[in-house]
Formats: structure tokens, sequence, C-alpha cells
């Protein structure tokens, strides 16, 4: 599944994303989509979501459906 289309990312989806201070090594962080912060119907980083957790980073990956 693609991060970068809006129309794949909804609230309680599993995701990986990447936070901003993480870009250069590449981290990933897993968590729950509380909300989407990006309005745009895609980006080529990424969709911008907020976690469960408070994290707020880029989707590289969605895990789980």
């Amino acid at each position: 599944m693609n991060g970068k289309q809006r129309k794949n990312i909804n609230t309680g989806l599993k995701v990986s994303v990447i936070q901003k201070h993480h870009q250069r090594s590449g981290v990933l962080t897993d968590g729950i989509v509380k909300d989407i912060l990006t309005n745009s119907s895609q980006h080529p980083h990424g969709i911008k979501v907020r976690l469960e957790s408070g994290i707020i980073g880029r989707v590289k990956r969605i895990v789980e459906k």
C-alpha cells in the first residue's frame, strides 16, 4: 500500500512513519494513525499524520489495514 496517497490512509490504521529529525538516519516508528495532517490528495514524501502516541511523521509504510 502506498503511503504517498491520502486515500490509502485512515484513522486507526497501523503504519510506520519517519519523523523529521530521523530523515537522515531513516529510523521508522510504528503506531496507529490518530489524525491525518496533510490536506492534499498526495505528497511525494508521504502523508503527514499524528499517531495515537502524539508522534508526528510522514507515512513510509502501511503495516496493517
